[in-house]
């Protein structure tokens, strides 16, 4: 399961980049195989009075934290490609926002603390995964 969660100050996304962005994180994921409902982003404006960076208010600024669960990258290079991605799919939002500070950071964890509906999740790349997947939806398996 990925999450990702964007907090953020406003006026940062609209509507529509929220729809557009949450569909593009979601394709990517199931191009490498995940069930879309695995794929969760979360939007979170904050006034600009209580989004700090260094210990000041930051008028403009955007931190997003992406928990990784369905999947781990297995080596340096693997993460190295995932964060280029990331940062290649955010920066043309964030481009148009002078003086913007964005950040995120990417966190694996353990697939042994994760339950979907109360289900533990089938093993990867399993018949079961691959059936959730077509189905968009979790079932027993």
């Amino acid at each position: 399961m990925p999450l990702w969660t964007i907090h953020h100050t406003p006026g940062i996304f609209t509507d529509h980049d929220k729809s557009r962005l949450a569909a593009r994180i979601t394709d990517h994921y199931e191009k490498v195989g995940l069930p879309r409902f695995y794929v969760v982003t979360l939007f979170q404006e904050m006034p600009a009075a209580d989004f700090y960076v260094g210990g000041e208010p930051t008028p403009a600024g955007v931190r997003i934290a992406i928990d990784h669960i369905a999947r781990r990258n297995p080596d340096q290079e693997t993460r190295r490609r995932t964060a280029e991605w990331i940062r290649g799919m955010l920066q043309p939002y964030f481009e148009q926002h002078a003086g913007l500070h964005w950040e995120f950071h990417v966190d694996e964890t353990s697939r042994d603390l994760w339950m979907i509906n109360g289900m533990v999740p089938p093993p990867e790349g399993s018949d079961a995964e691959k059936g959730w997947a077509r189905q968009n939806a979790a079932s027993p398996y």
